[in-house]
């Protein structure tokens, strides 16, 4: 009898897999708190939350009351004329923690569709106002998500190579990283001084996800935010991965002094549980659409749109931030992370250490450039595999970005991991 490894082979298409070089996945029979379970008693640290989703760690029994008693109430119902009290709660408790100028909710059904709502509302935006904008601007090596109008704003590489031809022009400025600073903020002006029709620079704050952990500072965010506004341009804040705590607060325009037009939401927010996404928005993004002409309106939706299931499992998540005190956990983490910081720079074959919250990260020096397709990336992911400990490198860049719950003691296995990987280089 076939197990379930050769089963998934013949029928199942993994992401992101040479599914020629790759054709066999790792089975995972359960799941709770920072653990993954395989076959023949194999357990793997999920150091990764997941692909950067679990919040409060795996089968967390607050969140699965939370989906069990909203499914015997209601799964799911048409959201287009109707409305139901998960989406409304789950509204009014996440902008009473998002931005101040945050004022509307947008549901969709992932990071790539909440960033695909947050373009269109930036580009009707201007079409509303009888002003049409038709130039977004994006930072360079970003990743804003796989769907067209998420390519069209991310870094331009082999991913999305074959569709280079259907992808809509951008305008893209180095990201303002440490020593770019300056170089990122002429070529914004420069973009600027010769285009008057920007309408929209999107970013991730802080922290550039599957770029390669690329962070920045608060204050050149800032700096950039201000010439937009000066320039009526608006401003995307993709917190896809950001947002929920990752950065040490709910969201990472909140280390920021300026806000941002539009946020997206996603990954986290029903704590890893299931999908959802949300593009939230100012008054004044949202008042550009109300009309007597019924063409002004934001015809976009999705069937699963509002889906009261993932609003149970956000609004327990989101509950849970003060019930467990998460932010406690988000603080270790940190402190954690900085006496790893610490014993890293002893190693010669470590650079560009970095953290923010609870990400930290750092580069292994090699002969090859740093990127996606480092051939030490397959190196050091089977090596952690084999070890019990989840990570997926970005070529030659490590990180670790944990569940909140993870014990002290565990994330000390997932750092002596790392050191023993270092010392074999």
């Amino acid at each position: 009898m076939e197990n379930l490894v050769e089963r998934d082979a013949k029928v199942v298409w993994h992401p992101f897999t040479q599914m020629k070089l790759s054709p066999f996945s790792l089975p995972i029979r359960k799941a709770e708190g920072c653990m993954l379970y395989g076959e023949k008693d194999k357990v793997y640290i999920d150091a990764v939350s997941s692909w950067w989703v679990n919040v409060h760690g795996h089968g967390h029994p607050y969140i699965a009351k939370a989906i069990y008693d909203q499914y015997l109430k209601i799964e799911h119902s048409i959201f287009a004329g109707f409305t139901h009290e998960p989406a409304v709660k789950l509204s009014e408790k996440l902008l009473s923690v998002a931005p101040e100028n945050m004022a509307r909710v947008f549901f969709s059904d992932n990071g790539s569709t909440a960033v695909e709502v947050g373009i269109k509302m930036c580009l009707q935006y201007w079409f509303n106002h009888s002003n049409p904008k038709l130039c977004l601007i994006g930072l360079e090596d970003a990743y804003h998500g796989d769907t067209f109008g998420a390519m069209s704003v991310s870094g331009r590489g082999p991913f999305n190579a074959p569709f280079e031809s259907l992808l809509f022009d951008v305008e893209f400025i180095p990201a303002p990283v440490p020593g770019d600073e300056e170089k990122s903020k002429a070529a914004l002006n420069a973009i600027l001084s010769r285009r008057n029709d920007v309408a929209a620079f999107i970013f991730e704050p802080l922290v550039m996800g599957a770029g390669g952990m690329k962070m920045y500072s608060p204050e050149i965010l800032d700096e950039l935010m201000d010439i937009c506004k000066e320039n009526e341009v608006l401003c995307i804040a993709d917190e896809v991965m950001t947002g929920i705590g990752r950065t040490g607060k709910m969201f990472a325009t909140q280390h920021l002094r300026n806000q941002p037009d539009v946020m997206t939401v996603s990954k986290g927010i029903t704590g890893g549980s299931m999908p959802l996404g949300l593009t939230l928005a100012s008054e004044a993004i949202y008042e550009a659409f109300l009309s007597d002409d019924k063409m002004k309106a934001f015809f976009h939706g999705h069937s699963y749109t509002g889906n009261p299931l993932a609003c149970a499992a956000s609004i327990a998540s989101l509950e849970l931030f003060e019930i467990e005190n998460t932010f406690d956990k988000i603080e270790k983490i940190n402190a954690k992370h900085q006496d790893f910081a610490k014993k890293l720079q002893s190693y010669s074959c470590v650079e560009n250490i970095r953290i923010q919250g609870t990400i930290v990260a750092f580069d292994l020096r090699s002969e090859e450039n740093t990127s996606y397709f480092n051939s030490i990336r397959d190196q050091a992911y089977n090596y952690f595999i084999d070890q019990g400990v989840l990570l997926r490198p970005l070529g030659n860049v490590i990180y670790i970005l944990p569940p909140y719950s993870i014990d002290e003691p565990i994330l000390d296995q997932v750092y002596s991991t790392i050191f023993s990987f270092l010392d074999k280089v």
